[in-house]
């Protein structure tokens, strides 16, 4: 219960001001409190991904080259720690984080669950009803989505050589450190680890995903529509990732002092 409250203390302190200021004023139009409260119930799990990772790092440093444990958290997945020399992947490695984070941790099923819940609630597709039978039907193609756009982004990082993972920030200070993770999402690197790349391969696999998942709902939903409404759900909830994925240390250094 203590460390629950320290960490509800340092969210509240460090994090929640930025993200109020930079992020929150775009969610207060019509038609988006659906999003920001999934966005919230994402950042309330950041608490249980915080915690992981500290275990994990108790239990095993990390080495000195990223590649060689590719760490994957189970909420914010692949990460490169700030003091990591930037790698970059070999095809296997690619294949092998394209696998964790596909198929054997939690992250994607978690993400599945979130906007499966929302559907339910809002009962989206109404043909499929607000039973459990409705709840499996969606389970299964919000899942299917979420395959398909993991894969195509994979995929389509592969083909160019494009950097796969969030790079923690190397500087100080809450607001360079958002920006950071902000700026993140619609940038990468090329595979120098050098150059800067717009990172359009997660939002054209998000464009994809949605408009094929679009294809066996019930009542036609129009493709190009549900294609760009994904678009914008990567948007945000990459922000949100990559915010949280920022300030996990920050977090663990907090579990230290209060173990001391």
């Amino acid at each position: 219960m203590r460390t629950l409250c320290l960490v509800t203390q340092v969210l509240r302190r460090e994090i929640i001001p930025v993200v109020r200021s930079s992020v929150i004023p775009s969610f207060t139009r019509p038609g988006k409190a659906n999003s920001y409260v999934i966005g919230v119930f994402l950042a309330v799990l950041a608490v249980s991904s915080f915690a992981q990772e500290k275990t994990q790092t108790s239990v095993q440093p990390e080495p000195p080259s990223v590649n060689t444990q590719l760490p994957v958290n189970w909420l914010y997945g692949a990460y490169i720690p700030k003091d990591a020399p930037m790698v970059a992947l070999t095809g296997r490695e690619r294949f092998k984080l394209y696998v964790r984070q596909t198929y054997t941790t939690p992250g994607i099923y978690i993400k599945t669950a979130f906007f499966v819940l929302h559907d339910q609630v809002k009962d989206t597709p109404s043909a499929w009803g607000d039973g459990f039978s409705g709840f499996g039907k969606r389970f299964v193609s919000d899942h299917a989505t979420n395959i398909i756009q993991n894969s195509l982004t994979s995929l389509g990082q592969g083909i160019v050589g494009w950097e796969p993972r969030y790079d923690r920030c190397r500087c100080t200070g809450a607001g360079p450190r958002f920006r950071h993770a902000f700026i993140r999402n619609f940038i990468t690197y090329d595979n120098n680890e050098q150059s800067i790349r717009p990172n359009i391969m997660p939002f054209a696999a998000a464009f994809g995903a949605g408009a094929i998942g679009a294809t066996w709902n019930p009542n036609n939903p129009t493709i190009v529509v549900k294609g760009y409404q994904s678009v914008f759900t990567q948007a945000w909830v990459g922000i949100l990732i990559n915010s949280i994925g920022e300030f996990a240390p920050d977090i663990k250094k907090k579990f230290s002092r209060h173990k001391d």
